[in-house]
């Protein structure tokens, strides 16, 4: 059955469209050659060749449509992918039928009520996430003005679906559309997300299904807009060990999440605030702290600035939805706090702006545990106080200045403030304060050709001490480029540990097909993608990537 599907996807990727039947997807393939590297003391694993490989297909005829995704990881999958991820299989597949009113779908969907706090199917290849359910959505739009949605299915978990049962309705009504409101824009939403799966306890103190409610209002007037979403998720076992959820420690779990702002041309503010209480919310219990956000159902991405320094990712936040009671040093049951963005475009010809304008950024971050009363003798409890502030996670304070001097050079300078609590992220050790100086140029020698440089320095207090790096890149033409890194914890207490972390490689790309070849070193630690993250290890080696659409 598999290799007929395979076949299929084949036949359909070499058709062409005909009349109103369209045939459309793409390939991707992204391989790597793990190397021995005796300085990092990197030994290359059983199977050195490795390789993650996607085939999507799908195929539209007026309102019908459908699609099949094969996928392979031959030999194995890329270093620390989910090992379910194996061999080649088909992966996912869907039929769906859509008109302006109704929007029904059976097979493998994607979808996202609010803000994700609760429910959200994605796929994000890099991070190794694919939590598509498998089952049934519709989507109903009596008027212009209400949209409700219902789903129901098991998730996607490997080439396998999950053991707990999904249901979920969702419904927004756009108020300013019913009312025709001028210049504003007013709508509320609600949800219900259940999960339904019979644990193996014996006599469990908690119900097989778990409900979710969520409430949420959206409102923009002008250049103003304020948001704010509440989520509750009834009482069931706390998981704090992946695979062991506890029959005498029942909590329910909460969310709020505020968001307001000003944005007109040249000058934006932007905040944003949310409180996780016990938020960690999967298909399968006992998935709850698994290392490849496998079977993960709502989305909690980490509030802060997204920095596209290589030294400023090195100690990056990752959200703290879930309980642990381990110590008095180690004790938390969410996080609060929030980021603001504020910036400024200084005008041409002003003071600071001179000739060509002047942009300037400013971002601030700062997350904190929950305070209350914690009891982490058996039984375990706690009591947090909603707007108590407990031990300190992470802050991060930057800012960059953006000039450009002239039609051919532009130049940005950035700096980043961090404090990083190793303990209470990571559950390890440790306390890392840091400052970050950043500086990048960028100058047009012709029209679609341009050289960038980057240059980067860290300054930390502990851990692996200071840091510096350089990148230089070279865009040959608006499909040609070339690029050269180097990353070196020059500043290492451990002499053998001061390693550079270098990397040399070329992109090429033609029409709708981009290849990459790379060769290098990877430094271990998180890789992060909108706020999300997976963990890589240390590795040496050479990488190709292929993307191509048709």
């Amino acid at each position: 059955m598999n290799r007929f599907f395979l076949l299929l996807c084949l036949v359909v990727f070499s058709s062409k469209a005909q009349d109103s039947h369209t045939f459309f997807g793409g390939f991707e393939s992204n391989a790597q050659w793990y190397l021995n590297d005796k300085d990092l003391g990197v030994d290359h694993p059983e199977y050195p060749l490795r390789s993650n490989s996607y085939l999507l297909v799908n195929y539209k005829h007026k309102n019908w449509s459908a699609g099949i995704q094969a996928e392979a990881y031959e030999e194995r999958e890329l270093l620390n992918y989910n090992p379910k991820f194996n061999q080649t299989n088909v992966a996912t597949y869907f039929a769906q039928y859509k008109n302006e009113t109704i929007d029904v779908t059976l097979g493998y969907f994607y979808e996202q009520f609010g803000s994700g706090l609760l429910f959200r199917g994605w796929e994000d290849r890099a991070l190794g996430i694919n939590n598509a359910l498998r089952g049934a959505r519709i989507i109903y739009k009596p008027l212009n003005s209400i949209t409700l949605k219902g789903i129901y299915g098991r998730q996607r978990t490997g080439f396998e679906v999950s053991e707990g049962q999904v249901y979920g309705f969702d419904s927004e009504f756009s108020v300013s559309d019913a009312i025709k409101m001028a210049n504003s824009s007013l709508s509320i939403g609600l949800t219900y997300v259940g999960r339904y799966e019979v644990t193996p306890i014996e006599n469990p103190n908690f119900k097989s299904l778990t409900n979710a409610y969520a409430a949420r209002l959206n409102y923009t007037h002008k250049s103003y807009y304020f948001a704010t979403e509440f989520n509750y998720k009834s009482d069931d076992a706390v998981v704090e060990v992946a695979n062991q959820p506890q029959n005498n420690f029942i909590k329910p779990g909460n969310a709020l999440l505020v968001n307001m702002g000003y944005s007109k041309k040249g000058f934006g503010l932007d905040g944003t605030f949310r409180r996780l209480e016990n938020m960690g919310f999967y298909s399968e219990r006992g998935a709850k702290g698994n290392p490849y956000n496998d079977r993960i159902l709502n989305f909690i991405p980490s509030l802060t600035k997204q920095h596209h320094y290589n030294l400023a990712n090195i100690y990056v936040y990752q959200s703290q939805p879930n309980v642990i009671l381990g110590d008095a040093t180690l004790v938390k049951t969410g996080e609060i706090g929030g980021q603001i963005d504020l910036f400024y475009d200084f005008k041409k010809g002003s003071t600071l702006g001179g000739k060509n304008g002047m942009k300037v950024a400013f971002n601030f971050s700062n997350w904190n545990a929950l305070g209350g009363d914690f009891y982490i003798l058996n039984p375990k409890n706690y009591e947090t106080d909603f707007f108590g502030f407990g031990k300190k996670y992470f802050s991060d304070y930057n800012i960059e200045v953006t000039k450009k001097w002239h039609s051919k050079l532009q130049t940005q300078f950035s700096y980043i403030n961090q404090y990083y609590n190793k303990k209470m992220i990571e559950e390890t050790a440790g306390l890392v304060k840091t400052n970050i100086i950043g500086a990048e140029m960028t100058y047009k020698t012709a029209a679609s050709q341009s050289i960038r440089i980057v240059g980067e320095h860290m300054w930390a207090d502990s851990d692996k001490k200071n840091w510096a790096s350089a990148t230089a890149e070279f865009n040959v033409d608006s499909n040609l480029s070339f690029y050269v890194l180097d990353m070196y914890n020059y500043g290492n207490d451990e002499a053998s540990m001061r390693n550079h972390y270098y990397n040399i490689g070329t992109a090429y790309r033609k029409n709708a097909t981009r290849i990459a070849l790379s060769y290098g070193r990877q430094r271990g630690g998180l890789v992060c993608v909108g706020g999300v993250c997976r963990f890589v290890p240390e590795s040496s080696g050479i990488a190709l990537s292929l993307n191509t659409t048709f």
